[in-house]
């Protein structure tokens, strides 16, 4: 599979590596030096563009890729608020899109582990929950994405609680989310329900990107040749 790498930083270079371990051929690498290479004829010699830049980037990069044929596997985070946008973009354009906040095979067990504990402690409104992520110092957005969707997951289940803030609150509609930035921390994830008898926490740790890295390379090979609107679910069949 040839795949275009539409961001090259330290994630692009970690998929680098794994999708060629692999046998894929990296056709196109895109970063902020070479912006001009960014067009349809470089795009069009791949099967599939990776897409891992910034929140101010992402929306555009998606949606050019779509609009060239090629489909595109997005790790950016930080942009969900246009997500409309870009879904209906890709289903104009009859493309192909894989989006998850975390390409990490662990990650996307435990979102399903998240989902779980929320329905058993639904009914015990003693305990209150709360999350707290730690990543390292270069990551540009806080919460991270990752924490947001186990918010969403808690939110859409919990009786109590109503939204997520991103600081200290004694308000029980507030699922708090607590966010360090700490170097090195690939990133940490902790789901708390406290009570005044005890605490129970799920954690995932990530020890390096390798699982983010390979989760995304498993991605691009799913949405080869595919059209419509995938997450990491339809990836590994959840």
């Amino acid at each position: 599979m040839k795949i275009a790498l539409v961001g090259y930083g330290k994630m692009g270079k970690a998929i680098e590596e794994i999708a060629v371990s692999k046998g894929h051929e990296i056709v196109v690498k895109i970063n902020i030096d070479n912006l001009e290479d960014f067009t349809r004829e470089n795009l069009q010699q791949a099967d599939v563009a990776i897409e891992f830049t910034g929140p101010q980037s992402a929306v555009e990069n998606i949606k050019q890729c779509i609009e060239w044929g090629v489909p595109v596997v997005s790790g950016s985070t930080g942009w969900l608020e246009n997500w409309n946008e870009v879904e209906n973009f890709c289903t104009q354009h009859n493309g192909g899109l894989v989006y998850a906040s975390n390409y990490s095979i662990g990650v996307n067990l435990f979102f399903e582990l998240n989902k779980k504990l929320a329905e058993l402690m639904k009914p015990h409104a003693n305990y209150s929950a709360s999350l707290e992520e730690i990543h390292h110092t270069e990551k540009k957005d806080a919460p991270s994405g990752t924490a947001i969707t186990l918010a969403e997951q808690i939110l859409n289940i919990s009786p109590i609680k109503k939204q997520w803030v991103n600081r200290f609150s004694e308000n029980a509609p507030d699922l708090v989310i607590i966010s360090k930035r700490i170097d090195p921390a690939p990133g940490t994830h902790i789901i708390r329900y406290h009570s005044d008898i005890d605490d129970i926490e799920i954690t995932h740790t990530a020890h390096n990107r390798k699982g983010f890295a390979g989760g995304a390379v498993l991605a691009a090979e799913f949405i080869k040749g595919k059209k419509g609107v995938y997450g990491m679910k339809d990836v590994l069949n959840l």
